[in-house]
């Protein structure tokens, strides 16, 4: 029943309202989550097209968040670094859970592996990289047998060996990689991220 106290928003009866700034930031987190698994799936040349059909939205609104394909990978990265940073500062986070959460993405996100094995050529992604150093050098127990040069060296030779067509596939290559480097990883995971609606 309409309130006829509050004038109806006048729309085309084949058109959903514009539900605006609400569905912006909801948007722009589904063309991340679905560029991560496109890209995984197909590289990072995959046609920006399949992302936003993954996402469930237009290539309009792809472009309205991301300019292009480059801006679009920045921001999978981006988000993969919040959540290493994020899990690093959960209570009772250590090097194995953190870890797990590297390797979560290792194994689902081209741009994060890329960025681990310092391919990145721009300054942004060295910054990237080196926000992961750090959280790793703060995790590191005072003593251990590896530096925060090492596990990012065996984060990169971990990411080499990871390969095939599901996740699952990729997470048991993932934990052969670091059994045999004698490297503890705790549960493999994403971290929640909350979408801002405002």
């Amino acid at each position: 029943m309409i309130n006829p106290t509050e004038p109806e928003e006048p729309h085309d009866a084949g058109r959903p309202a514009n539900q605006g700034r609400r569905v912006a930031a909801r948007n722009r987190a589904a063309l991340i989550a679905a560029a991560r698994e496109v890209f995984a799936e197909q590289g990072l040349d995959a046609p920006l097209s399949a992302v936003a059909r993954r996402a469930g939205v237009g290539q309009g609104s792809l472009y309205r968040h991301f300019a292009d394909r480059i801006a679009l990978a920045t921001a999978v990265l981006e988000e993969n670094v919040q959540q290493v940073e994020q899990a690093a500062a959960e209570p009772g986070a250590d090097l194995a859970s953190v870890l797990g959460v590297v390797t979560w993405h290792i194994t689902r996100s081209t741009a994060f592996v890329d960025l681990l094995r310092i391919r990145g050529d721009g300054e942004h992604a060295r910054a990237l990289a080196g926000r992961v150093h750090t959280v790793l050098s703060r995790l590191l127990p005072t003593g251990h047998r590896l530096t925060a040069d090492d596990v990012m060296l065996a984060v990169a030779m971990v990411s080499g060996a990871v390969g095939g067509p599901t996740p699952e596939d990729r997470e048991r290559r993932a934990l052969a990689a670091w059994s045999l480097l004698g490297v503890e990883v705790g549960p493999m995971r994403p971290v929640e991220t909350t979408v801002d609606d405002a």
